[in-house]
């Protein structure tokens, strides 16, 4: 993941195919407008234009084509490759709120959609998603993977919840629209975005305790694996194919290994219910 603001599109298109090209083809480049930690380098999310401008950008240069344009955070000059055109790099867009939802859905390979984890969330955003696609004249929606904070344990569905709770502090400061889907109250909202700047997640545990255990189960992975599992019956019912999950706590990687074997359990189930 990367945005136009502390990378240039030149660095990271160049960066992009060369990974492709070690890799054998297996990179899929992530770029969004940037969140707000780009506040501590006395820098701003970039706009939404800047960020079409930069994918715009991105794929001429690996098509082989001279590219010359000035975004607000960046600018181009007859800039080309010195080496040959690259394809089938897909961009994928990190999208929240409903516009660059929807310039996800108009010009993105994937979409990283940062909405919770609760169907009505998800359903709101899949629909602005849905509505950049059917301007763009686009037959079907980009792919979409649901971005899944928390940790799963089962020894310790406490624990869990109390390493996944910084994260739903978040919302109310970047996202307040998924707060209000979840039906969390203005007034709670506002005191969160007072008490949190909006810096990383890990700054904002003192703001997460005022928010209720409900709503912190519906933001993010927040205990056992019942739970996890119910998560994954609800995005899969919404057609959502790709879950990535973000590991917090201390047993990160018992956290990756549970989900793991959540996914196996459901497909499991899923395959036993086909007639």
């Amino acid at each position: 993941m990367t945005n136009p603001v502390t990378r240039h599109p030149g660095v990271t298109a160049v960066a992009a195919a060369t990974v492709a090209e070690i890799s054998g083809g297996r990179v899929r480049l992530g770029i969004g407008a940037g969140d707000r930690p780009l506040l501590s380098l006395g820098e701003r999310p970039a706009r939404l234009a800047d960020l079409e401008q930069a994918i715009d950008a991105i794929r001429a240069l690996w098509a082989g084509q001279h590219v010359t344009t000035q975004a607000g955070s960046f600018a181009l000059d007859d800039a080309h490759y010195r080496f040959a055109p690259v394809s089938g790099i897909p961009v994928w867009v990190s999208a929240t709120g409903p516009k660059t939802l929807e310039l996800a859905g108009r010009v993105a390979d994937g979409v990283i959609l940062l909405a919770g984890l609760h169907p009505e969330g998800i359903k709101f955003a899949l629909d602005h998603i849905d509505r950049g696609a059917e301007r763009a004249g686009r037959d079907a929606r980009p792919e979409v993977t649901v971005f899944a904070y928390g940790a799963i344990d089962d020894e310790d569905e406490q624990a869990a919840f109390a390493a996944a709770r910084t994260i739903a502090a978040w919302f109310p400061q970047t996202s307040p629209v998924y707060c209000e889907i979840a039906g969390l109250p203005a007034e709670l909202v506002e005191r969160v975005r007072t008490s949190y700047s909006g810096g990383e997640f890990q700054e904002a545990a003192r703001a997460a305790e005022a928010l209720p255990d409900d709503f912190v189960h519906r933001m993010a992975l927040a205990g056992g694996s019942a739970e996890a599992r119910q998560h994954i019956r609800n995005l899969a019912g919404l057609g959502i194919g790709s879950i990535t999950v973000f590991p917090l706590g201390a047993r990160r990687m018992h956290t990756v290994e549970r989900f793991r074997a959540c996914v196996a359990q459901e497909s499991s189930v899923a395959q036993e219910e086909q007639p």
